[in-house]
């Protein structure tokens, strides 16, 4: 990491900006019981911290991709409002959109020299690019390209064409049609479909961003507190709809951007499937929420379970109680069948098996997190497929983050055996030996009721 890049985190770390400090908060395995709301930055701070983040992320990434991979070129470009997905996170944080169009170009001259990051375009994005284009001398912007490209004559091209992954999918066929006639006949026979550059550098986490993400996940579970509580829930008045709107406007206030629409459920004895839309939250239902939040560029992505508590009740049924134990247990049984080099689809195989072994009935749905909610990486199954599928194909990578999504399936002998889905998700960190969580998990029930 450059050390300007070093000194910018450091003084938004340390509040010398507007006060507000970047929260940083160890990795932890317990979730807390009523989190407070951290401080959050001002826009110029993030700004700050964003290209503070990107400078160490090029410096750091990118080389060992490309040369773990033997490519000595990476070519992306990418359209105004129509942004290549890798593209979209190697802006810096003033430059909103692709100007025009932006080709980026990262060459290895190898002999251990330094990544060349260019870019043929007009602006040099905050001073992490060199911009090669000089529209005076060449006003053909891919005859330009291809004089870049002729230049270094590389062995390989790589561009962001995928069949299997969107995220590696970035090059659209307009562009890649103009680029490859700009070509030499030898350069263009050079050019080859790469997603592996394009998943690693959205899955892969920078030390920095492992420093902030716990403290991002806490605002998160912050904010979700707040509408998972007796404040905002009014039994036999508030609706699920009305919770919803509540987190929206919450975030719109906090000037917190969010992935997905908030999503607010009832579970109710005597009824089989899960009430949403404008139903009426009461007394004994079971409230499940699936929130998220986008914060200095990366994702959240949280599930939380809470019951409403009846008159006189201190605490949830224990058929509930033991229904998020049973989800607990198969987050457990995935958590440990993390291993790098597997395929997210034998990752699903072995936790499920070590799920079933325990008597439970699991439906395992994990993904990466990161730069995007579904993120860059393998599926680790689906909620409408538990077998293996082609988007868990992908090997396990770290540093990755991920969403310990899952549910178990289990009777609730209070509610007459009645059969009920424990929909679980919590964010978690692997570092290539084991999982942990980013902010902790929910092990007991949210109550909302009288203090």
């Amino acid at each position: 990491m450059k050390r300007w890049a070093v000194a910018v985190v450091a003084a938004s770390m340390a509040g010398q900006a507007q006060g507000a400090e970047t929260p940083v908060l160890p990795l932890s395995q317990t979730e807390a019981a009523h989190p407070a709301m951290p401080q959050i930055l001002t826009l110029r701070d993030r700004a700050r911290v964003t290209d503070a983040i990107l400078a160490e992320r090029l410096d750091l990434v990118v080389p060992k991709l490309m040369r773990n991979q033997g490519v000595d070129m990476w070519v992306l470009v990418a359209r105004e409002y129509l942004e290549d997905p890798v593209v979209a996170t190697m802006l810096n944080a003033e430059s909103l959109r692709a100007r025009r169009r932006t080709i980026l170009v990262f060459y290895d001259p190898g002999a251990g020299k330094p990544i060349e990051r260019l870019t043929v375009s007009r602006y040099g994005l905050g001073g992490l690019f060199r911009p090669v284009w000089d529209p005076d001398r060449q006003p053909d912007q891919w005859k330009a390209l291809a004089e870049v490209i002729a230049a270094r004559n590389p062995k390989t091209i790589a561009v962001n064409v995928s069949g299997r992954s969107a995220f590696g999918d970035g090059l659209t066929h307009s562009q890649y049609t103009e680029m490859v006639a700009a070509l030499s006949p030898a350069l263009k026979a050079r050019v080859t479909p790469n997603d592996t550059l394009a998943i690693g550098w959205l899955e892969t986490r920078s030390p920095t961003e492992m420093k902030l993400y716990p403290g991002i996940v806490r605002l998160a579970h912050a904010i979700l507190a707040e509408g998972l509580s007796a404040e905002t829930i009014k039994p036999g008045v508030t609706t699920t709809a009305d919770v919803q709107w509540m987190l929206r406007e919450r975030m719109a206030r906090l000037g917190v951007d969010t992935w997905f629409h908030p999503s607010i459920g009832v579970h109710r004895q005597g009824t089989k499937d899960l009430l949403e839309g404008d139903t009426v939250i009461q007394k004994g239902d079971l409230v499940w929420s699936d929130f998220g939040i986008t914060y200095l560029r990366l994702n959240t992505d949280t599930q939380h379970l809470a019951y409403v508590l009846k008159d006189g009740e201190t605490d949830a049924p224990a058929g509930l109680r033991a229904g998020l134990k049973a989800a607990n247990d198969i987050q457990d049984a995935l958590t440990s069948s993390f291993k790098v080099g597997l395929s997210g689809n034998q990752v699903l195989a072995e936790a499920r098996r070590k799920a079933i072994a325990q008597g439970l009935k699991p439906s395992i749905y994990s993904h990466p997190l990161g730069y995007h909610g579904h993120a860059a990486g393998p599926a680790i199954g689906f909620w409408d497929n538990q077998n293996a599928d082609p988007r868990g194909d992908f090997p396990i990578h770290a540093p990755t983050t991920w969403s310990i999504e899952l549910s178990a399936f289990a009777p609730v002998p209070e509610w007459g055996g009645q059969e009920v889905q424990f929909r679980t998700e919590e964010d978690a960190y692997f570092d290539g030996q084991s999982v942990r969580y980013l902010d902790g998990r929910r092990t007991e029930l949210i109550l909302i009721g009288p203090k």
